[in-house]
């Protein structure tokens, strides 16, 4: 019996055609994704899905907003959509966002580690780590970050003198045409630094222009073809070329970087005297010697120093390429700010966070520019950690989580007009008008951790750029509203012109 067994596989080799054994395959991995792809009962309603890339092609990538309104319209409030071996989670409307990271936040607490992201970090730093080791990290990370200034007058001292170089390098363009992108970054970038390296850098500095660029490289290869299908097939991928090389690469030098000045730290390191976030760093480190279980070490030191520069720059930064824009294309918005500035400050006077109550046109004018810049359309992505109950819908352990902003900042039933830059949105009475509907910073325990920061930095750099110039766009160059591809949305390259006051 075993010898006509061991006769009859090999002729049934031959006689099958390679054709035939390759469909046999192919129908064999469909039935497989097809069971892969079952749902449990009252599981969110969503568009169909293709095998193996699931929605992948319904994106709407670099265009503002990656999940298309039309299918929110027609799915409902809490949608899902599969991305590769991913379930996702799309969550609209205050009230479901609410529900999801404040009132049942410990179901949705964690981060999500999708290839990409295990790839590069691997459970570490403060954005992406998740259970203990995100505790641990965001404790220290604010404790200390309040320690260095944040808070205190010591951090308006310190934007108030890097604004004094920004204000200079824009004067030295003689009103000519300049693109603000990588000055603002470099500004603003500075103040992050100042708190976690002790040092600002010169705007002429190679070294840290070059960590800026690789920095806006990442942003914008992050949301490349090549690095979304990572994310699908990430055994294939490691073996091809392309962008996704190059932005492993990019995180690499990064890397690097933040190591050499961690290296030069400890050369002359004084646990008695604490210079900035790295010295601080490195007393825990000590603190937790032998501890095999602690999460302070020098991979995590390298991962929360990057994101601390990451998250400090690209947003702030990008937030003011915004305003920037908007006020070369709205003009009288502009003359309406400065006038106030005028008004409270005059052209003399150090802006301070002090000034901010009695200037709440300014105010509103920065919050309209969050609203419609809406930096994070779908929010930092959560993951459901245990099988969860949202509006009547069973959302299953470990789905990908992404509240949509995009639609809250959008929301016609919110705003009165959505889609038109118009202050008067944060206004009653012409006094300040907080908005509930408004989330640049996320709510809940994981919301944005320097969200006082960045509120401190936009209000005196802002006002600070107004007191002294008034943008306008370059003669025969039409400005324009239009979204860049990048993990944030940033706009489109711009040259404007700065026109001194005084």
């Amino acid at each position: 019996m075993l010898e006509a067994l061991g006769s009859l596989v090999p002729s049934l080799w031959t006689t099958l055609r390679p054709g035939t054994v390759l469909l046999g395959a192919l129908v064999f991995l469909l039935f497989a994704d097809f069971l892969k792809r079952q749902r449990p009962k009252n599981y969110p309603p969503g568009p169909l899905r293709l095998p193996f890339i699931g929605n992948f092609f319904q994106l709407d990538v670099g265009k503002g907003n990656p999940i298309p309104q039309q299918i929110v319209k027609k799915y409902g409030n809490i949608i899902s959509l599969d991305f590769g071996a991913v379930h996702s989670i799309v969550i609209t409307g205050l009230p479901y966002i609410k529900e999801a990271l404040v009132y049942q936040e410990q179901n949705f607490v964690n981060r999500p580690r999708v290839p990409l992201q295990k790839r590069i970090f691997n459970n570490r730093g403060l954005i992406r780590s998740n259970g203990q080791v995100w505790k641990e990290q965001r404790r220290f990370a604010l404790m200390t970050l309040k320690n260095f200034g944040l808070g205190r007058k010591s951090l308006e001292e310190r934007i108030q003198e890097e604004i004094t170089y920004l204000i200079q390098a824009i004067g030295e363009e003689n009103a000519q045409p300049f693109d603000p992108h990588f000055i603002i970054n470099n500004a603003v970038s500075n103040i992050i630094c100042s708190i976690t390296f002790g040092k600002r850098f010169d705007y002429q500095d190679d070294e840290f222009q070059e960590l800026l660029r690789l920095l806006d490289k990442v942003l914008c290869l992050q949301t490349s073809v090549c690095c979304q299908l990572y994310n699908i097939f990430p055994r294939i991928m490691d073996f091809l070329p392309g962008p996704h090389q190059q932005l492993f690469s990019n995180w690499e030098k990064l890397k690097m970087f933040v190591a050499d000045v961690i290296e030069n730290h400890r050369r002359d390191w004084n646990p008695a005297e604490m210079r900035d976030f790295i010295d601080a760093y490195l007393q825990e480190i000590e603190k937790h010697k032998g501890n095999a279980t602690s999460s302070f070490h020098d991979e995590n030191l390298i991962y929360s120093t990057l994101d601390l520069f990451l998250a400090g720059t690209e947003t702030t930064s990008t937030t003011l390429r915004w305003g920037l824009l908007l006020m070369a294309l709205y003009p009288e918005v502009q003359e309406k700010v400065q006038a106030e500035i005028d008004r409270v400050l005059g052209q003399s006077q150090k802006v301070s966070i002090a000034a901010l109550e009695s200037m709440p046109y300014t105010n509103a004018v920065i919050h309209e520019v969050q609203r419609i810049g809406n930096i994070i359309p779908m929010n930092v992505p959560r993951e459901v950690t245990v099988d969860t109950t949202l509006n009547g819908y069973h959302l299953v352990k470990g789905s990908m989580v992404l509240t949509n902003l995009t639609a809250l900042h959008r929301d016609p039933a919110e705003w009165a007009t959505p889609d038109t830059f118009n202050p008067e949105h944060f206004l009653e009475n012409g006094q300040f008008k907080k908005r509930e509907s408004f989330l640049p910073f996320s709510i809940g325990k994981r919301m944005c951790l320097g969200e006082q920061l960045a509120r401190t930095e936009l209000f005196i750099f802002f006002t600070s750029l107004l007191q002294k110039f008034t943008f306008r766009p370059p003669a025969n160059e039409k400005l324009s509203l239009k979204f860049r591809e990048s993990l944030t949305n940033s706009p489109v390259s711009y040259r404007l012109c700065a026109i001194p006051r005084a």
